[in-house]
Parts: structure tokens; sequence; C-alpha cells
């Protein structure tokens, strides 16, 4: 039986790959999309799920737009890294079919229930409106499978990831709600690095294909430039790969909290991995990953959508 999953995202080059790679996954049940800005601003965010549904024939999936800023701070983006569009590369179709009429929020208390997992890729403001809200919620989600945070490095800051960074109110009201939550970080993200030769794979293998090696073809250049990687982390479609395949990643149960209030570290996930103090055990965060097993995974997924 396919597991069901609600993606919350801000797509972003790597939200998309991982939009792609849950649909073409017969373990996964992608029920419904939830934006958030981001990567970009909320109108590009939610333009681009549409658009990458679309690409891959899939708009019979609900989208839904949610925050357009975080809870109490001004938006940062990421346009140096994803685009002015959000999704810079590829020409992807414009959309048939528009968001649902009803806030992100609404959707993800509708369609959460026991046995879904909910995969945020982008800064958890939606996710913490929802607990704000409909705080009944946590009876029904099992689990949160969520891309952000690091152990040990950041990549807005020097000690921040973005996710965690843009929204780290939200953050930590989420690892504060007492739901498991599965941290997929940077420590194991950079590890699996998705490069022009993946990209050559599948550049035939038909318009979706194409589409991911055009993404690649601008978002690998931001990474060599910037961390002289030969390729790129494809940090998003980890979370939903932990999903499908939970041997993929090593974890961790720890303590994980936020740093909201600092000078040099606002937005850091402070990871007790070694079980230094005595806070509670809220999250499995991941240490290591079988890189190799995941982009074929990925590449092969993706393929298969032609």
């Amino acid at each position: 039986m396919s597991i069901p999953i609600v993606i919350d995202c801000d797509p972003g080059h790597d939200d998309a790959f991982a939009i792609m790679l849950a649909v073409a996954s017969p373990e996964l049940e992608l029920r419904a999309i939830t934006t958030v800005a981001g990567n970009q601003t909320l109108d590009k965010t939610t333009a681009n799920a549409l658009k990458v549904l679309e690409l891959i024939d899939r708009t019979d999936i609900p989208v839904a737009a949610g925050a357009d800023t975080p809870l109490t701070r001004e938006l940062r983006t990421a346009a140096h890294v994803h685009g002015e569009s959000g999704l810079d590369g590829p020409d992807l179709p414009a959309p048939t079919t528009k968001v649902v009429d009803t806030h992100a929020v609404e959707l993800l208390n509708e369609t959460i229930e026991p046995g879904v997992v909910l995969v945020p890729t982008g800064p958890l403001t939606n996710v913490a409106l929802l607990l704000q809200k409909h705080p009944e919620v946590k009876q029904r989600l099992e689990r949160i499978v969520w891309m952000g945070g690091a152990a040990s490095e950041g990549n807005i800051t020097p000690a921040a990831e973005f996710n965690s960074f843009v929204d780290p109110e939200a953050a930590a009201i989420v690892f504060g709600s007492g739901i498991p939550v599965t941290m997929i970080g940077l420590d194991i993200t950079h590890k699996a690095l998705f490069t022009a030769e993946h990209a050559e794979r599948l550049r035939g293998t038909g318009p979706a294909g194409k589409a991911v090696a055009e993404m690649a073809d601008f978002f690998l250049v931001f990474h060599r430039q910037r961390y002289h990687f030969d390729g790129a982390p494809i940090h998003d479609a980890m979370a939903v790969a932990q999903v499908i395949d939970p041997t993929l990643v090593e974890t961790v149960n720890c303590n994980v909290e936020i740093e909201t209030q600092s000078q040099y570290c606002d937005g850091r996930t402070v990871v007790d991995i070694w079980h230094v103090t005595d806070g509670p055990l809220n999250s499995h965060v991941g240490v290591d990953v079988d890189a190799p097993r995941f982009l074929e995974l990925l590449v092969g997924r993706i393929a298969s959508l032609g």
C-alpha cells in the first residue's frame, strides 16, 4: 500500500525534483501540494508548482497557496540560487489550472489524516500556522520529514541553513510541537551531488527529463562557483526519498532547538547529536546517506516520467 504524503514547498529547482520524484514513485500517493514564500515570492513559487504539475501531466493534484511572508520577519528569497523566476533554466509549460480556492493551511488541515506524512521542503511558515490555527492536527499527523537545517554548517549564513533562517520562529514552533520530525539537513544533502552526467542521462528521456536536465544546467552553476562542487545537492528530493526508503538515510534520535535571537547564529538548528543536554528527543536527524542509491533512485524515477 502506498504512503500518502503532502508536500509543502517553495519551488525552487530541488522542490521541482522532489515533486517529480513523489509523483513517479509507486510507494507514495501525493495528495496535495501547498506553497510558501521562500526560494522566491509566493506568486512565483505557486506558479512554479503548477508548471511542474503541468509538465508531468498531474494537474489533478490540488495546489493551495499559503504564507507570503514569515511569521514575524521580512521575507528573504534565494534568487541568487534559483533565478528570478525561482525555477530558471527550462521553458516550462504555462499552467492550465489554478490553485484551489482555499488557503494552504486549510488544505493541509483537510488533507492530513492518520497515516499521512507531511514533507515540507521550504520554510516552515505554513506548518507553524497550521499548528497554531488547528492544534488538534497534532493528534492526526504522525510525522514530518523536513528538508532544512544542519548539524554542522550553513548555506545562507555560516551558521544557518536557508529554510531555517528564513523563518526560525516557525521552525521553533514545529520542533516544539511534539510531532516527530525527521530532519534532512545539509550534512547529508551535500554528500549526494547531481552531476552533469546525471543530467545527460535524463536529457533525451522525454519532456520531464529534458526539463530536469535544463534545470541542472542552471542550478549546477551556482554550486560550482560557490562550493566548487562537481554537481549540485538536490536537497528537497532527499526528504521525499527518505519516505520512499528510510534505509537510504542514517539518522540519530536527538534534541533539536532553533536559535531565534543570536547575532551570529540566528536560524541555526542546534542539534544535540551526543545528548549533551536533557532536552526532549524531538527529531531524527540525518547524519549519513547512501548517496549512490539515492541518486540512482532519483534519476531512474524521473526518467520514468518521460
